[in-house]
């Protein structure tokens, strides 16, 4: 592989990362909302034992997929290559350690912190889904009753 395609591959991993992080951050504001607007529309229904337990099975997915969120951009300070790394250098050991980098080895670290991304953000999203389709039925059963 060329220096270039090298440079280029290490460039869109870079870029799918931050957009990953971009995701994360709107998906943790939607479920942030989705928390606050539940807790306020449960305080006006009839709420009964059915709505109370699928609304709680609903809210306890999107806590989780809370954290799932959270998790994902969670900065790994402990990492033995990029800016925590540089950090502990003297200008003189960062030139020499930039001078000796391994592209290829940085595209494959890289391309493998975005796969747990996606990771977590795909099943952040499904939890979300799944908690979103509890909470409309919890509220079902408090409007309906439930038999």
């Amino acid at each position: 592989m060329s220096t270039q395609t090298l440079t280029a591959a290490h460039a869109e991993v870079k870029a799918e990362i931050a957009r990953t992080d971009t995701k994360t951050g709107l998906l943790l504001a939607f479920v942030g909302a989705t928390l606050a607007g539940t807790w306020t529309l449960a305080r006006d229904l009839p709420m009964n034992i059915p709505a109370y337990l699928t609304g709680g099975a609903g809210l306890a997915l999107l806590v989780a997929a809370a954290g799932l969120l959270l998790r994902s951009v969670r900065p790994n300070l402990r990492s033995g290559r990029g800016f925590p790394h540089w950090a502990t250098l003297t200008p003189e050991e960062l030139v020499d350690t930039a001078t000796g980098r391994d592209l290829a080895a940085d595209v494959v670290g890289l391309s493998r912190l975005a796969v747990a991304k996606y990771t977590g953000l795909r099943s952040a999203v499904d939890l979300t889904c799944a908690g979103g389709i509890l909470l409309v039925t919890a509220v079902l059963f408090a409007l309906g009753g439930a038999a």
